[in-house]
């Protein structure tokens, strides 16, 4: 999930104590780096890669993706975070080919230390749970996958009745979780850069 990196509109509360050249240039940077992990997965077929994106119009984020070589580019489209997401995954079913139930990993462009190990984890943690979540800093979540068996149920339980940006999120979707039966496990707690005090955090 990837926001345009435009001058302005990006990093909006971290531009406010930076300058937005200098949100800028952070996005940017955070972004290729998303993208080289997410490369070195392809290179290794480990995974598949697919690109949401907003603040652009389709078709020049498909020319965008082409030249980064990513394969599947969509639009996240209108909505709070959870009904983007959720469209994310009935057009990933969609396209898949013969309709193939995979799993499904969501991950933003907001991790500097973000590494393909986490990624591997959360691969091999499928095996086993329904659903993995890498809990931020600020009370959300920096990744959250999906196993084949729960989206082959169409079940999309994370999704409801969240404020999203607040920081109960994590909290809120471990508790629609709880309605049922669903193995979850955890990853690290990672700080998302969205201020001048996340990057305080890192150190």
């Amino acid at each position: 999930m990837a926001k345009w990196p435009r001058f302005g509109s990006c990093k909006t509360r971290l531009s406010k104590d930076i300058g937005k050249s200098n949100a800028l240039r952070i996005q940017n940077k955070m972004f290729n780096h998303t993208l080289s992990v997410s490369n070195y997965l392809k290179e290794q077929k480990v995974a598949e890669i697919c690109i949401a994106i907003t603040g652009i119009g389709l078709n020049s984020s498909k020319r965008w993706c082409k030249d980064l070589g990513i394969d599947h580019c969509y639009s996240q489209g209108k909505g709070c975070l959870g009904e983007k997401m959720k469209r994310q995954i009935i057009k990933f079913q969609r396209n898949s080919k013969n309709h193939q139930k995979k799993n499904i990993i969501f991950i933003g462009t907001d991790l500097p230390n973000l590494s393909h190990m986490d990624i591997v984890n959360t691969i091999y943690k499928l095996e086993e749970k329904d659903i993995i979540i890498g809990p931020s800093n600020d009370g959300g979540y920096w990744l959250i996958a999906f196993s084949q068996r729960f989206i082959a149920k169409n079940n999309y339980l994370p999704f409801i009745n969240i404020k999203w940006s607040s920081d109960d999120v994590l909290s809120k979707t471990i508790d629609n979780l709880s309605q049922q039966k669903i193995k979850i496990d955890f990853l690290n707690t990672k700080v998302d850069i969205d201020t001048l005090h996340d990057i305080d955090q890192r150190g």
